[in-house]
């Protein structure tokens, strides 16, 4: 049961962490496939960007039970699972700042503008917005995966403390 635990513990973090790496390639691909057409790839990125936040959410919930069940069950000692459990939280919350903040904040600024942000004026204040939002957007991705790999290695820190 102990390693069913760790097992499913791993594999929420891998599928979260994975989406996290790979996430920038697939959108680099998107974009250079479609450069004539920077909104429909925008469209793309976009809705990949939410399924990976939903992934996120749910592996990051099933993480975070795992880590709170764990020193019940023995698996790991109670005080080695609170670092990663508080770096799990602050992930979960980036990706619902990301997902329920940024993202519709970039939508109707995006639809504000007429809906394709890329054909409008570069000085209107929707667009301008927009580019903020996107660089936040990038930040905070970037800050949920550097989070994400600090959390690995305080697993297998508690990995090396449970033996």
């Amino acid at each position: 049961m102990k390693t069913l635990l760790r097992t499913l513990l791993f594999l929420a973090l891998i599928v979260w962490l994975g989406a996290e790496v790979f996430f920038p390639a697939v959108a680099a691909v998107t974009f250079n496939t479609l450069a004539p057409d920077t909104h429909v790839a925008g469209t793309i990125v976009g809705q990949l960007l939410r399924t990976l936040h939903w992934m996120g959410l749910i592996s990051g919930l099933v993480a975070l039970l795992l880590l709170a069940v764990a020193p019940v069950w023995g698996i790991y000692k109670s005080g080695s699972v609170l670092a990663p459990m508080i770096l799990v939280v602050l992930m979960i919350g980036g990706t619902a700042y990301s997902q329920f903040g940024i993202i519709p904040a970039m939508e109707r600024d995006r639809i504000a503008a007429g809906g394709a942000i890329d054909t409008t004026d570069q000085t209107s204040p929707q667009t301008i917005y927009f580019n903020k939002l996107h660089i936040r957007s990038t930040w905070v991705e970037e800050g949920i995966l550097l989070l994400g790999l600090a959390t690995v290695v305080l697993i297998a820190r508690a990995e090396t403390v449970r033996a």
